[in-house]
């Protein structure tokens, strides 16, 4: 583990060993910031599931009421009509079988959502080793490839944010910048935090959220108090 510097070690010597209420922690985690760039503050959650079982696989999308501090870069991968309404509805670069090239001989990385029509997936499909890593990759569940390619793109804008557990049963994921108003940071953090308890498997047994844990993206992590979220659980 590599050494920390004196500015990480005073900020962690202002967070006490203990489980924080949500209420506190979003402050706390604001307070101590040390850095001089305006830091994403995000969120990670562990989950008493076993991903490696298709039905304890936890995966969904949440637009965060107040975004996320920076407008994401949409590609759109659609024909026809569809490439102008993309266009029209704030998608930064849209196309078809040339977007999918592009990609593919230039390893072209330039965006931070890909939406598709279902009709452009068997090209699209071809990019998978390159999207998939990146998790960026369109796919029906997370309304990334549907026939409303407005509503898509203009919810990527709006703040969408994709959960999903990884191997290990951890959900990662932003909740916005430490910049934000206190109460708005905290209205994001509860919107995600509440999505993902309303997104519990059937198939997943005693305690959902085992621990979750708040921090910005240089600072130390501030422990969240989970019985509330489990005590919400039908």
């Amino acid at each position: 583990m590599p050494k920390q510097g004196k500015k990480f070690l005073a900020a962690q010597k202002q967070v006490e060993r203990r489980d924080y209420k949500l209420e506190e922690a979003v402050p706390l985690v604001q307070k101590i910031k040390f850095v001089k760039f305006d830091e994403t503050v995000e969120i990670h959650m562990r989950l008493g599931v076993d991903p490696k079982h298709a039905d304890q696989m936890v995966r969904g999308t949440i637009v965060l009421p107040n975004g996320l501090g920076k407008s994401k870069k949409v590609l759109v991968i659609a024909s026809g009509d569809k490439i102008r309404e993309a266009q029209e509805a704030g998608a930064d670069f849209a196309g078809g079988e040339e977007m999918v090239n592009k990609i593919q001989q230039e390893n072209w990385m330039d965006y931070d959502a890909v939406v598709a029509t279902p009709d452009m997936m068997r090209s699209v499909g071809r990019l998978g080793k390159v999207l998939g890593p990146r998790g960026l990759m369109p796919n029906p569940k997370t309304g990334t490839v549907t026939t409303d390619i407005a509503k898509a793109v203009q919810e990527v804008k709006a703040g969408k944010v994709e959960f999903r557990v990884d191997k290990t049963g951890v959900i990662h994921a932003p909740v916005g910048k430490v910049s934000f108003a206190t109460d708005k940071l905290l209205e994001n953090t509860s919107t995600l935090v509440q999505a993902v308890v309303r997104a519990k498997p059937a198939a997943a047994k005693g305690k959902y959220v085992k621990s979750l844990t708040l921090c910005s993206t240089m600072g130390p992590g501030v422990s969240i108090d989970v019985t509330t979220f489990n005590a919400k659980q039908v």
